[in-house]
């Protein structure tokens, strides 16, 4: 007999990870969901081509999402679009969490504060997952769709994220992640990125110089809770021509103000 306790509402087949206890067609379907996601609007055959499925299959799948109001379809362009279910059910995620509603009047002072675009994200499966964004009233902003990920290493709450994480967790993170080279100034070497990791825990906060996106730099701090965890993430993001090297003292201290408010309002004491 195993020695785990088996919890409320699970299976005996539960610490079983293997394919047996997955439904494949829901598996399918739900990867339709995900590639929709990644795009703002797809047609048939370009799902069908990036999921290597039969536009058939596909199209089993997009219908009967249709008809639940999980995916729409635009009649003049032919694309399908993320619907207002899966909206719905994305928001009670962000319910559970309870930092966005907290974080959102923060955010909305941040960016009038540095006239630069406002974010929110948490540690998703290894990744960055942006929860909110409060946009900057310039042409030439940062933008990321709730819900859009982003590589912790190339990413200034990512790295905020990691320098404040587990040990544990950070040298697995560091040693046995592929870490994704996007420009010449992504940290993709296991040493720099340690030294990285210790600087951005030593001085509070994360900088993200053109790591991702050439031509757009990013200031992130982490947000504890009650338990002293870094749960999220504050940053503003914006282009080099506005946040230039010489604001990052400045601007740093604003956001780093912000985290720590959020944090206190989530009954943190660091």
């Amino acid at each position: 007999m195993s020695s785990q306790k088996r919890l409320r509402g699970r299976p005996k087949s539960f610490y079983d990870n293997s394919a047996q206890n997955r439904i494949q067609a829901l598996d399918r379907a739900l990867d339709v969901l995900n590639c929709l996601a990644e795009r703002s609007g797809m047609t048939l055959t370009e799902i069908a081509e990036k999921l290597d499925q039969s536009p058939a299959t596909i199209y089993r799948v997009l219908a009967t999402f249709e008809a639940r109001q999980a995916v729409e379809m635009d009649p003049a362009s032919q694309e399908w679009f993320i619907g207002p279910t899966s909206f719905r059910l994305g928001s009670a995620f962000l319910r559970r969490t309870g930092v966005v509603e907290r974080a959102r009047p923060l955010m909305r002072e941040l960016m009038e504060e540095t006239g630069e675009t406002a974010n929110l994200g948490t540690e998703v499966s290894g990744e960055v997952m942006f929860l909110s964004q409060v946009e900057s009233h310039e042409n030439i902003r940062a933008f990321f769709s709730p819900g859009a990920k982003s590589p912790m290493h190339a990413s200034g709450i990512g790295k905020a994220l990691l320098a404040h994480g587990d040990e544990g967790k950070i040298e697995k993170y560091v040693t046995q992640k592929k870490l994704e080279c996007f420009t010449d100034n992504t940290i993709a070497d296991q040493d720099r990125l340690w030294a990285e990791l210790l600087k951005i825990k030593a001085q509070g906060y994360a900088f993200d110089d053109e790591e991702k996106n050439i031509g757009m730099r990013c200031i992130a701090a982490p947000v504890f809770n009650y338990y002293g965890e870094a749960v999220a993430g504050i940053s503003i993001s914006g282009p080099t021509i506005r946040l230039s090297l010489d604001r990052v003292e400045q601007v740093s201290k604003m956001v780093m103000e912000k985290a720590k408010t959020l944090s206190t309002n989530l009954g943190s004491n660091r």
